[in-house]
């Protein structure tokens, strides 16, 4: 690697100065509404979602951050992009509190959680939810494809399309779906987001089983969010693309199946003998 310029690093040191401040200033408020955070609170998924808030406004800042470092100094900054991906996480966390981490499940089994933030409009959860994946692309194309965090932002954006489907009001959908009903373009376009993040999710976990882990609860974590995606299918009468991913489950569940036999296999003919 180049040696840094030393004129450029005190330049840099010096950018990133009023950010440092900020960042610290946001840790302390997200303490502090912490602090206030009461299981029987009433009030307690809004100051979850204000902690949300925090934290991807301070992934921006080191985001930033990284950026002056590429821009000042020529390479990336880990400890930044760390730090971003940190305040994703958890991030996430506070989300999966409020709006569940259900997959594959009826909307009935989370629909009480979506009840609990009346108060937080539809479309603000539509752009909370933007702007965290968002931060997570940024930080996904801010380290190299090979990093060692590849497979954990994958589970990260993974854990975000369930937050993002879970946002989702599936007893007005179909009628707000409508073109005659207001706010019927934002809605359309979250609703072929959350599809999107859906299908990388699966596409994501399968992959990382194929090159990384073959353990098969990415498998099953991929056959899942295929089975979440059909549900939003079926709400919507589209029977042929439910099919579709009814097919798709049903081959990589025999596929797994089959992996499954073959690993059995391997271990039995090499198992040390007594």
């Amino acid at each position: 690697m180049a040696k840094v310029n030393e004129e450029a690093r005190k330049k840099y040191f010096a950018r990133i100065a009023p950010y440092r401040e900020i960042v610290y200033k946001l840790a302390s408020k997200e303490r502090n509404i912490s602090r206030m955070l009461q299981s029987d609170d009433p009030g307690a998924v809004y100051k979850r979602l204000a902690i949300v808030e925090v934290y991807l406004t301070a992934a921006s800042y080191h985001l930033a951050m990284n950026a002056l470092s590429v821009s000042f100094l020529g390479i990336r900054s880990e400890n930044e992009l760390s730090e971003a991906k940190k305040s994703c996480s958890l991030a996430i966390v506070q989300l999966e509190k409020v709006f569940t981490n259900l997959i594959d499940v009826p909307f009935q089994d989370y629909e009480t959680s979506l009840e609990a933030t009346s108060s937080f409009g539809e479309f603000k959860r539509y752009a909370l939810i933007r702007k965290a994946g968002l931060a997570l692309s940024m930080v996904k194309d801010g380290f190299s494809e090979n990093s060692k965090w590849r497979w954990p932002l994958i589970a990260l954006e993974a854990r975000l399309a369930v937050v993002a489907k879970n946002c989702l009001n599936l007893h007005t959908l179909v009628q707000g779906m409508d073109p005659r009903h207001e706010g019927y373009r934002e809605r359309t376009e979250y609703f072929k987001l959350a599809q999107k993040m859906l299908q990388d999710a699966a596409d994501g976990y399968r992959m990382k089983y194929e090159m990384a882990t073959k353990r098969a609860e990415d498998f099953r974590l991929a056959i899942n969010f295929l089975g979440a995606l059909r549900r939003l299918s079926l709400l919507l009468g589209r029977q042929r693309e439910a099919n579709e991913f009814k097919k798709r489950s049903e081959i990589w569940r025999r596929n797994m199946e089959s992996e499954s036999k073959k690993q059995e296999s391997w271990f039995v003919m090499n198992r040390p003998q007594a």
